[in-house]
C-alpha cells in the first residue's frame, strides 16, 4: 500500500499539483517506508516551496534524528519553531520546543 501511494505522490511532482504539501506527504510516506534520505531530500523541497511550513520542519527533525544525525535535527527543530511562532502555529511551536529540549539533554 505505501509503496503505490509513495509512487502516486511521485508522479504528481512537478506537475501542477507540485508544491509544499505534496512534497511534505510525499516525505512523510517516504519516512513511514524506511527510506529516510529519500524523505529528508523531499522535506527541504517541501521547505523550499514554503519555509514558513512548521509541519515540514518538525518532521524533517524528526527524520533527520532517524538517520542519526541530531544536529540536524535540532538545527530544523530550531527553524521550525520560529516558523510556527511566526504563524502562530502554537502547538507545532510547543511539540518542537519539548523535541529540541529531550534532544539537548541526550546529546549535551
Amino acid at each position: 500500500m505505501n509503496a503505490a501511494l509513495i509512487a502516486s505522490l511521485r508522479q504528481q511532482c512537478g506537475g501542477p499539483r507540485d508544491g509544499a504539501l505534496l512534497r511534505f506527504s510525499l516525505g512523510n510516506a517516504l519516512l513511514g517506508h524506511g527510506e529516510i534520505d529519500a524523505a529528508i531530500d523531499e522535506l527541504q523541497r517541501a521547505l523550499a516551496f514554503d519555509p514558513a511550513y512548521s509541519a515540514a520542519w518538525k518532521l524533517l527533525g524528526k527524520a533527520s534524528l532517524e538517520a542519526g544525525r541530531p544536529q540536524a535535527a535540532a538545527t530544523a527543530w530550531r527553524s521550525g519553531i520560529a516558523a510556527a511562532a511566526q504563524r502562530g502555529d502554537k502547538q507545532a511551536e510547543k511539540e518542537m520546543t519539548v523535541f529540541l529540549r529531550r534532544l539537548e539533554k541526550e546529546n549535551p
